[in-house]
């Protein structure tokens, strides 16, 4: 899944990546969570024949899906990611995958890698992010809620998928990442059935991201300066280090990785 993540990029490289017809000026995010306002990415009206003007726009919107039919938010869960293999197909995310796909930018993410029940390991938080660096696309679903007043609230979650054998190490599942060159494959929800763009849906390859021990930092929506992906020791790692079992590596940086 996805809980946590960062966007940290310039509107200079937003507009670049991702072709927008604009992008309002906006902070670095170290700490994105649930609830609060995402960037996400919409197919704009189609420019004038001859026109060679962007056609993409960026939005904001709450993380936290909330379909359409929704009457009281209270009784209805907090939706924040989505399955890709059943999006499809859920009530919750049917109207969505048809008519409102979107890109969700981002730095990259944070996961935790959580001990089997009983076990006395503590768990670990990662800051994972592209090995290249840069902006990576997450496929996300987009919504409209209106109230009984006639309110209206633009809420949007992101597609997972089953984790490749690096970050399976971490968690079972991860985002699904769109590449640039299927941008506009994944957008285009007039022409680009569901069903049609289900091949994007498998885990990206396993070079494409690294993982990196961080500290609990992360745990606290207070926490939003650029220290929470301070790469550490892990913490079991540091454990059996202090019991004498062992020592880590560093890799060349002296950043810690976990791949």
């Amino acid at each position: 899944m996805c809980g946590r993540f960062a966007l940290t990029a310039t509107p200079d490289e937003m507009m670049e990546l991702f072709s927008l017809l604009e992008s309002d000026d906006f902070p670095a995010r170290f700490n994105i969570a649930p609830t609060q306002p995402i960037m996400v990415v919409v197919a704009g009206e189609r420019a004038a024949p001859g026109s060679n003007l962007p056609e993409r726009k960026a939005v904001l919107v709450r993380w936290g899906f909330m379909p359409g039919w929704v009457k009281d938010p209270r009784d209805f869960p907090l939706l924040i990611n989505a399955r890709a293999e059943s999006a499809i197909d859920k009530a919750s995310f049917r109207a969505a995958m048809r008519h409102r796909r979107v890109l969700v930018p981002a730095s990259g993410f944070y996961e935790w890698r959580r001990p089997p029940k009983g076990s006395r390991e503590p768990s670990q938080a990662y800051w994972v992010r592209p090995r290249k660096g840069g902006i990576v696309a997450f496929a996300g679903l987009m919504e409209t809620w209106s109230s009984a007043d006639g309110s209206e609230v633009d809420t949007a979650a992101i597609l997972t998928t089953a984790a490749n054998a690096s970050i399976r190490q971490i968690h079972d599942r991860m985002p699904v990442v769109i590449q640039p060159e299927d941008f506009g494959r994944w957008l285009d929800c007039k022409t680009q059935e569901p069903r049609e763009v289900a091949d994007l849906f498998g885990p990206v390859a396993e070079d494409y991201f690294e993982a990196i021990p961080v500290s609990d930092k992360v745990n606290k929506v207070v926490n939003t300066g650029p220290e929470i992906q301070d790469a550490v020791t892990p913490r079991s790692v540091a454990n059996a280090q202090l019991k004498g079992k062992g020592k880590p590596t560093e890799p060349d940086g002296g950043q810690m990785s976990l791949f």
